[in-house]
């Protein structure tokens, strides 16, 4: 952990730079590896198709992203990161939305570690 996963409408595909954002999200957690061991990072992104936004009456887009992270952080630790990222989602897509109709959000979900599997080799690279 942490998995970062991100939505966004098809509509901003062209203009998005979804494989940038990506980038950047994983440097920012690289940069809190007190937090976050380096070989549990993931990022992601998925394109919606379907997608109802307010009263579809204009071309309105939307990026919305969640950090799942395991139980056990501070709360100053998570907000710190939370912070940081959502500062990187809001400068990355900056253009984007002085242009256009563009909501972005972001969530923190921590989960407990019982329920939760795990088998990875990666972080061996990083001791």
């Amino acid at each position: 952990m942490p998995h970062f996963i991100v939505e966004y409408t098809d509509n901003i595909k062209a203009e998005a730079d979804i494989p940038g954002l990506l980038k950047k999200v994983n440097d920012v957690l690289i940069s809190h590896k007190a937090i976050f061991p380096i070989g549990g990072i993931r990022s992601r992104a998925i394109e919606l198709q379907n997608y109802r936004i307010a009263d579809g009456a204009e071309d309105d887009a939307f990026v919305h992203a969640t950090l799942k992270i395991g139980a056990g952080r501070s709360d100053a630790a998570k907000k710190a990161v939370g912070d940081d990222l959502f500062d990187t989602i809001k400068k990355h897509f900056s253009e984007l939305y002085a242009n256009r109709y563009l909501a972005l959000s972001m969530e923190i979900v921590e989960f407990s570690e019982a329920g939760t599997y795990k088998h990875n080799n990666i972080h061996n690279r990083f001791k």
